[in-house]
C-alpha cells in the first residue's frame, strides 16, 4: 500500500489525558546445499533457510527437545516459505536453499516486547529524576504534541529497528490518539522494519471511529500487522470504557490498558471500572499492575486477565515491583515489556535479568519466580501467550512462523561455556544476536541490520528531535 506525504501537525486536542491507563518433522529431501550466500535487502523470505548444526536449540516447546525449555544440542532448523518447517538432527536442505552454519550458536524463538510506545524514543534519557507522574507531565505530555506525521515516522523506525537488532521479532506497541496521518507514517515506520507488530490504538471519545479505519484501511492490509484497543481504566471512565469495550469485542481484538502502575492509580479504581465496563476477561491485557491487592490477584487470575512485566520502567520511574511470584502462583499468564521511553534502550536480555533480580532482592530468596528458565518462557512463548499469537510465534514448533533468533556466545561479555541457558539471560546482551528471521525473512544477518543505513535513521531521528526541541 502507498502513504501520503505528511502534512498536518498532532495537536493536544488529539492526546490521551494521560498514560493510564508439531512432532518433529523428518529431513525434507533435495538437492545437495548451497554455501550461504550474501544477504542483501533484496533477499526475501522466499527463500528457503536451513540453519546447520547449532550447539543449543531452545524450541520452547516441551515436545521437541528436552526439559520445560524443548532443549536440543547439534540440531538443525529449518525454514521454509516463512514457517518453521522442521526442527531435528541431519536435516537437508531443500535444492536453492539458504545454509547457514550455526555450529557454536544458540537458536531461540524471537522475543515478544508485550509493552512499549515506540515514538518515546524522543525522549530517551528524559526526566531522569522524576517519578512516573512527573515524568508524564514533564516529558510524556509536553513532547507528544510536538511531533509531526514526519518526525513520528523518524522517532519510530529509530525505535522499531533498536528492537529488531536486539532480537524483538513481535512488539505490541501501545499508542496514544493521534491523528489519522500520523497513524499512517507511524504505521508505515513499523511495517518498513519487517516486524511483526501489534497496532494497539486509544483516541478520543469523540474520535474512536478512527480506530476501525485504521485497522481496516492501514493494518489489516499488512500480514505482519494486528491490532488491539487500548483505554485508560478508571471510574470516572466506566461508559467511555464500555464504548471502546464494545468496538475491540466488533473488531475482534484485545483491550490493553494501563492498570496499577503507581499507588496514586488507586484512587481511580481501575480493576472496578473495568470490571463494571464488562472488560475484565481473557480479552484484557493489563500493563505494569504492580499494585494490585490479594483480592485483585485472585480476581485477575479467575477472568484469565493478561498481564506485562516492564521491570526496567517500573525501576526507572520508581514505580514499584510487580507481584510476579503471587500471580504466578495464581496461573496468571504474564510476559515481558520495554515500556518505551523509561527503558531508554531495547534490550530484552537487561529486562530478564532485571525480572529476575527485583524478585531475588525482595524476597531474599535465589528460587523465587521467575527463575532463569521461567524468564526466558516470559519473553518469548508467555509473551504470545499473552496476545493470543501462541498458535503463531513464541517457540520453534515446526508450523508456527519462522520468527528465529541466532546468539554467538563466543563473545567477551558471554564466554566460556558454563551453563548456557543461565548465560543467555545473565550474559546475553544485543551484540550477541547475530541473525533475526522475522516470518522466515532476515533482517539481521551477520550481527547487521540488512539493507539498514544506521547512519541515515540516526541522523533523521536527531533531525526530529531538533524539530521538537525548536517548537513552542
Amino acid at each position: 500500500m502507498t502513504f501520503p506525504k505528511p502534512t498536518s501537525q498532532l495537536t493536544r486536542r488529539t492526546v490521551l489525558a494521560g498514560l493510564g491507563s508439531v512432532p518433529l518433522a523428518a529431513g525434507i529431501a533435495g538437492a545437495a546445499p548451497r554455501q550461504e550466500a550474501p544477504t542483501g535487502p533484496g533477499d526475501g523470505g522466499g527463500r528457503d533457510t536451513l540453519l546447520r548444526g547449532a550447539d543449543l536449540v531452545l524450541t520452547m516447546d516441551p515436545g521437541i527437545g528436552d526439559g520445560e525449555l524443548g532443549t536440543l544440542e547439534h540440531a538443525d532448523v529449518l525454514m521454509r516459505g516463512g514457517r518453521l518447517a522442521a526442527v531435528g538432527h541431519g536435516l537437508t536442505a531443500p535444492a536453492g536453499a539458504r545454509v547457514i552454519d550455526a555450529r557454536g550458536k544458540l537458536v531461540l524463538p524471537g522475543f515478544v516486547d508485550l509493552h512499549n510506545h515506540l515514538w518515546q524514543s524522543s525522549i530517551r534519557g528524559g526526566c531522569s529524576d522524576q517519578d512516573l507522574n512527573g515524568w508524564l507531565a514533564a516529558c510524556n505530555r509536553a513532547t507528544l504534541p510536538k511531533i509531526d506525521a514526519a518526525d513520528m515516522y523518524r522517532f519510530v523506525r529509530l525505535a522499531a529497528l533498536d528492537a529488531l537488532q536486539a532480537g524483538v521479532t513481535t512488539v505490541v506497541d501501545w499508542v496514544h490518539g493521534i491523528p489519522y496521518d500520523t497513524s499512517e507514517q507511524y504505521i508505515r515506520a513499523l511495517d518498513g522494519t519487517g516486524l511483526r507488530f501489534v497496532y494497539a490504538m486509544t483516541q478520543s471519545a469523540d474520535a474512536i471511529d478512527l480506530i476501525p479505519r485504521v485497522k481496516k484501511e492501514l493494518l489489516d492490509p499488512l500480514p505482519l500487522a494486528s491490532a488491539q484497543v487500548s483505554v485508560h481504566a478508571g471510574m470516572e471512565a466506566v461508559p467511555e470504557l464500555r464504548r471502546f469495550r464494545e468496538v475491540a469485542h466488533d473488531l475482534g481484538v484485545l483491550l490493553n490498558s494501563h492498570v496499577l502502575e503507581h499507588r496514586d492509580d488507586r484512587a481511580d479504581d481501575p480493576i472496578r471500572s473495568l470490571r463494571e465496563a464488562g472488560a475484565f476477561g481473557p480479552g484484557l491485557l493489563m500493563n505494569h499492575a504492580i499494585h494490585l491487592t490479594d483480592d485483585e490477584i485472585a480476581l485477575t487470575a479467575d477472568h484469565d486477565v493478561r498481564v506485562a512485566h516492564c521491570p526496567l520502567s517500573n525501576m526507572r520511574l520508581a514505580s514499584g515491583i510487580m507481584p510476579l511470584p503471587a500471580m504466578h502462583r495464581r496461573g496468571i499468564k504474564a510476559g515481558l515489556g520495554h515500556d518505551g521511553g523509561t527503558n531508554d534502550t531495547s534490550d530484552m536480555f537487561n529486562v530478564m535479568k532485571a525480572a529476575v533480580g527485583l524478585q531475588r532482592a525482595l524476597h531474599e530468596d535465589a528460587e523465587i519466580h521467575p527463575t532463569l528458565p521461567a524468564v526466558l518462557r516470559m519473553a518469548t512463548l508467555g509473551g504470545a501467550e499473552c496476545i493470543g499469537m501462541a498458535d503463531r510465534i513464541g517457540s520453534l514448533t515446526p508450523g508456527k512462523r519462522a520468527d528465529v533468533l541466532v546468539l554467538d556466545p563466543g563473545t567477551l561479555n558471554f564466554a566460556p561455556r558454563f551453563d548456557w541457558i543461565s548465560q543467555i539471560v545473565l550474559n546475553g546482551q544485543p551484540p550477541n544476536v547475530s541473525y533475526v528471521f522475522v516470518d522466515g525473512r532476515p533482517r539481521k544477518a551477520h550481527g547487521q541490520l540488512v539493507g539498514v543505513d544506521t547512519e541515515e535513521v540516526v541522523r533523521e531521528a536527531e533531525r526530529a528531535a531538533a524539530h521538537v526541541r525548536a517548537a513552542a
